[in-house]
C-alpha cells in the first residue's frame, strides 16, 4: 500500500528549532535533540495524521452514527477524575492572541519571550505551571574581561546544535563564528528598531 504523506504545514515551517522540538515532544511524546527541522516536521505531521486516524470520535461515528452524545454531567465527572485535564488546559488558551500568551508566559515563567508561536507558548506555560521547567530570570554569568578590555560573554550550546550552527555560517561564506554572531545581533537590532546600536555591530568588511 503506498505511503501517504501529509502536506507540509506552513505553521510548522515557521517555527524555530526550539519550538519544533517542543511541538515534537507534545505530539510524539518523547524528547529529541536533532537539529534537522525537516525530520522534525515530518515526524510531527506523521504523528498528527496517526492521531487523526485513530480518533475516538471517528471510530464512534463509524460504528454508531445514531448514538447520542455523552451528557454534560458525565463529561464533568470525567474531567474531575483527571482524564480530560490536558484538553481542559488547552482550552484555557484557545481564545488568547500571541500577545496575550506572551503576557501569560511572562507571568507564569517569570521572564519575557520573543516567540509568537502559539503552540510553543501554550506548551511552555503548561510546563511551567506543572513545575517541569525552570522559572524566573535566567542567572547572569560572570563576564570575563580580556587584556584589551573586551568582555567575553559565555554562551552554552548542545554539541550537535553548535555543529549545525557552525555548518550554517560556513556554508554562507562567513569567515568566523564571531562574525556570524555580530551580523545576527545587528539584524535583530535593526528589526527591533535600534539602528544606532545595530551600527556598532557592522560586519568587519563593511
Amino acid at each position: 500500500m503506498p505511503r501517504t504523506t501529509a502536506p507540509k504545514s506552513k505553521k510548522l515551517e515557521s517555527m524555530n528549532l526550539t519550538e519544533l522540538r517542543a511541538r515534537y515532544r507534545e505530539v510524539v511524546g518523547e524528547e529529541t535533540r536533532t537539529p534537522n527541522k525537516k525530520y522534525l516536521i515530518r515526524r510531527i505531521e506523521e504523528a498528527l495524521a496517526a492521531q487523526k486516524r485513530r480518533s475516538p470520535t471517528r471510530r464512534v461515528a463509524a460504528t454508531a452514527p445514531s448514538a447520542p452524545p455523552p451528557a454534560p454531567a458525565a463529561q464533568a465527572d470525567t474531567s474531575a477524575e483527571g482524564t480530560q485535564q490536558p484538553a481542559r488546559q488547552r482550552e484555557r488558551f484557545a481564545g488568547m492572541s500571541p500577545q496575550q500568551l506572551q503576557e501569560k508566559y511572562r507571568e507564569v515563567v517569570g521572564r519575557p519571550t520573543a516567540s509568537s508561536n502559539v503552540s510553543y507558548l501554550q506548551w511552555k506555560i503548561r510546563e511551567a505551571e506543572a513545575g517541569r521547567v525552570p522559572v524566573g530570570p535566567r542567572p547572569e554569568r560572570e563576564v570575563k574581561v580580556r587584556e584589551d578590555g573586551k568582555r567575553v560573554i559565555p554562551l552554552s550550546f548542545d554539541a550537535e546544535d553548535l555543529a549545525a550552527l557552525d555548518k550554517a555560517w560556513r556554508d554562507a561564506g562567513m569567515p568566523s563564528r564571531t562574525e556570524f554572531f555580530r551580523r545576527a545581533i545587528r539584524h535583530y537590532l535593526v528589526d527591533m528598531g535600534a539602528p544606532e546600536v545595530a551600527a556598532l555591530f557592522a560586519p568587519a568588511e563593511e
